[in-house]
């Protein structure tokens, strides 16, 4: 029986260290380029810019597959730190990639049946719940990426614009100071 320990100790000694040893020798360095751009990106995972969430859109601008102006959550001021940031021109947003105004998900109570599809959907997790029990966004952690629309199978799930007051209101363009010029 103690034979048998000390193997088991051995072997899992053995496995730490060639583990250990491949986790040194075959690491992959992050381009530091593409954690800037996603340091810049809004982080809502939305995937409207066409790319499953903020990391991947920033590593296909990084290595020039993709242009900085298919954010619509970053918005305007998005390019404009995004083309800042990489030394290139501004760029209006594309065909596909209007912003659209600040919303937030609603849930009607009496339609909602509880199936979690929404929650399982929500990349920010801004829906709680229960299975067949009714359920409610949290209105703070809602980013209105509509990801939680589509797999709604009875609609219950409708997008509130935000009006803008003086609590969320934001420059709509970078302000610039002005510099003297000698």
């Amino acid at each position: 029986m103690i034979t048998a320990l000390w193997i088991m100790i051995a072997l899992a000694a053995l496995l730490g260290m060639i583990l250990g040893y491949a986790s040194i020798r075959f690491r992959v360095e992050g381009n530091p380029l593409a954690e800037k751009i996603d340091a810049v990106l809004p982080q809502t995972q939305c995937g409207q810019c066409g790319y499953p969430g903020c990391k991947p859109y920033a590593d296909a601008i990084a290595k020039g597959e993709a242009d900085i102006n298919l954010c619509p959550p970053g918005g305007e001021e998005g390019i404009h730190k995004l083309a800042e940031l990489l030394g290139v021109e501004f760029k209006p947003f594309g065909e596909n990639s209007q912003p659209k105004p600040k919303a937030v998900a609603f849930i009607d109570e009496q339609t909602c049946i509880g199936c979690t599809l929404c929650i399982q959907a929500c990349p920010v997790d801004a829906i709680v719940g229960a299975a067949k029990q009714m359920h409610t966004i949290i209105a703070s952690e809602c980013t209105g990426c509509e990801l939680c629309l589509a797999p709604c199978p009875v609609d219950c799930i409708s997008m509130h614009p935000i009006e803008e007051q003086l609590t969320n209101w934001k420059w709509r363009y970078p302000v610039y100071t002005l510099r003297q010029t000698s």
